[in-house]
């Protein structure tokens, strides 16, 4: 992490877990044991039916709350989509985009890439994912596949506005598996996202960008993780569905600066 320069942000995304009744019942449990100190930002991404009530809860803390996808379009015949203005009228500030569950049903980079400027038009910070599978690590192609990913989702984003872009790497053969990249390896892909950033903006853009790492962070590693110097946050899955878990993850992000 490097405070300095950028924001250090960690990042829940519960998938398709909890209630309504149940995420009002996590909130208020998280609230009671919430670190004081404000090192770092804080989201929650829920389900969509999720939100509203996610929202009221956490309205007079410092967690924001976000989506797990948005349509691209504003509005019109797409049955079951959820357009960008909604979900900032539902009170969202966040957005994860790209993430490698929604690739897998067919989200192309092309539909990354529209989401992307959807959630900036409207407002919406978004959490744009990215990933390689053990098959392009083993071909030694993972550096060249992420650069890719980055161009083709940042495709048409200003210079304005990539600051407000969170970019997530989370290995799709660590995520849900109990695997987790090397501290050494997941800051090597972070430092390679930054130089990717650097091409295509600045170096001070580069400097300012907050990128996460998502592949099976939980309370066990995220000290280590999280002291890289490319490391910014962590899009976290399972463990933050667990109070407790969640809080000691924020605690590993608010260690001393390195």
């Amino acid at each position: 992490m490097n405070r300095k320069y950028r924001k250090t942000v960690i990042a829940g995304n519960w998938k398709m877990n909890k209630t309504p009744s149940e995420t009002k019942e996590f909130m208020n449990a998280f609230k009671s044991i919430m670190p004081k100190g404000r090192w770092c930002d804080v989201a929650l991404c829920v389900p969509a039916v999720c939100i509203p009530v996610a929202v009221r809860t956490m309205r007079e803390t410092r967690v924001g709350i976000g989506a797990e996808n948005v349509n691209a379009n504003p509005s019109g015949a797409y049955t079951g989509e959820i357009a960008a203005n909604m979900l900032v009228d539902a009170g969202c500030k966040y957005v994860i985009i790209g993430h490698s569950e929604r690739r897998a049903m067919g989200e192309t980079d092309a539909d990354v890439n529209a989401k992307v400027l959807a959630a900036l038009e409207a407002g919406l910070i978004p959490i744009m994912c990215c990933g390689e599978t053990l098959e392009q690590r083993e071909a030694g192609i993972t550096a060249e596949w992420i650069a890719m990913q980055i161009k083709s989702g940042l495709q048409g984003v200003s210079e304005e506005k990539i600051r407000k872009v969170i970019i997530a790497y989370e290995p799709i053969w660590a995520i849900g598996t109990g695997k987790t990249a090397t501290p050494e390896q997941a800051e090597q892909v972070c430092e390679g996202i930054r130089t990717v950033v650097r091409k295509l903006y600045s170096s001070k853009n580069a400097r300012a960008i907050s990128i996460l790492y998502g592949g099976s962070m939980n309370e066990k590693n995220a000290y280590e993780l999280l002291a890289q110097p490319d490391i910014d946050g962590g899009l976290i899955g399972g463990a933050s569905l667990v109070p407790e878990k969640f809080v000691k993850i924020i605690e590993a992000a608010n260690q001393p600066t390195l």
